[in-house]
């Protein structure tokens, strides 16, 4: 059997091969029929903010993208996963890891924007489950307010 060769070690292998120009943008829909509902991810959202002890190493932080390639698009999302993130949106994913998976998917993720010509941006920003408290959702129909606990509710 045949081992894995990670994606990174992919585009460094097409780099060293003369590989530079980005494919010509051809955005397809994609299946995100696999993608939990609004709901199950609010949920994973309110376990990190109502977990009571968060490791003390763990960075909790956001990864967003705008990638013109379908392929590289794909194994992002899929090495992202493998890593431990969570998909929120269709290019977001949020992650509760260790201070040295952060790193790591830093220093990938630069190193694969590095790798070929693209007009791609990639965004990894650190957030505080103060400002998870504070997201609003909008057009569906969940009341984060009450699912995190922070509406308040008066009784006469």
């Amino acid at each position: 059997m045949r081992k894995a060769i990670p994606y990174i070690e992919i585009l460094r292998k097409l780099s060293r091969a003369g590989v530079q120009k980005s494919p010509v943008i051809n955005r397809r829909t994609g299946d995100f029929s696999c993608l939990p509902t609004l709901q199950e991810r609010v949920d994973f959202l309110m376990g990190i903010v109502n977990r009571p002890i968060r490791p003390a190493t763990n960075m909790l932080f956001f990864v967003m993208y705008d990638i013109e390639s379908d392929k590289v698009r794909y194994h992002i999302a899929k090495y992202l996963e493998r890593k431990g993130c969570t998909r929120i949106q269709r290019s977001i994913f949020l992650a509760d890891l260790d201070k040295t998976v952060y790193d790591e998917i830093k220093s990938d993720l630069a190193e694969v924007q590095s790798l070929y010509d693209n007009h791609d941006s990639i965004i990894v920003c650190p957030i505080s489950t103060d400002q998870i408290r504070a997201m609003q959702i909008i057009g569906e129909d969940i009341s984060i307010d009450v699912i995190i606990r922070s509406r308040n509710t008066l009784f006469f």
